[in-house]
């Protein structure tokens, strides 16, 4: 008989990421947590832009799953649950949170030709943008959702979406053109 106080801590074999458990779902949510935490891991760095909030950002919303683990019934939308959790946890912090913009004095230089390194560019580029600018573009981009999606999610109008994702989506590019393409002063 399981009185439900039975306690096992479980951490994610790559990322350290203990999760606290109890009762028969256990071994469930771990086989969960150790298949999918390395995909959802990259998708909460994508939304936070920092390895460390990105691996309290899935803590929390693994608590979460976990404690909705009963209600969810179609285990195929398990990643979905997790994603959404993520990106409504980050907008409460980013929310609580006073974030200053700093403009950069430099600008990194320019990928050569078939740069291998443009992927990890392109992360970089993404961290500077500012939290909500990025979030739109990731859960736009990497997280394919549509802009009435993304508008519900974050609790804005689908104008204000169109406009961030393109604002974001010109920064990005002015930081991943050559220096002969970028323009630090508008061309009549």
């Amino acid at each position: 008989m399981d009185s439900g106080c039975d306690r096992g801590h479980h951490e994610h074999p790559e990322r350290g990421v203990v999760i606290a458990v109890a009762g028969g779902i256990d071994e469930e949510f771990r086989e969960y947590v150790v298949a999918r935490g390395p995909t959802l891991l990259r998708a909460a760095h994508r939304l936070t832009g920092h390895p460390s909030d990105a691996e309290d950002l899935l803590q929390a919303a693994l608590v979460k799953t976990y404690l909705a683990w009963d209600r969810i019934q179609d285990r195929a939308a398990l990643d979905g649950y997790v994603r959404r959790a993520m990106v409504n946890i980050n907008i409460s912090w980013w929310r609580r949170r006073k974030l200053e913009e700093y403009p950069s004095e430099h600008l990194p230089e320019p990928a050569a030709p078939g740069d291998r390194h443009l992927p990890e560019r392109v992360e970089q580029a993404l961290d500077r943008l500012p939290v909500r600018m990025r979030t739109a573009v990731v859960l736009r981009y990497y997280e394919d959702m549509t802009e009435p999606e993304i508008a519900r999610t974050l609790g804005i109008s689908v104008g204000t979406v169109k406009s961030t994702v393109s604002r974001g989506m010109a920064k990005l590019r002015g930081d991943l053109a050559p220096p002969e393409n970028r323009r630090l002063e508008p061309q009549p």
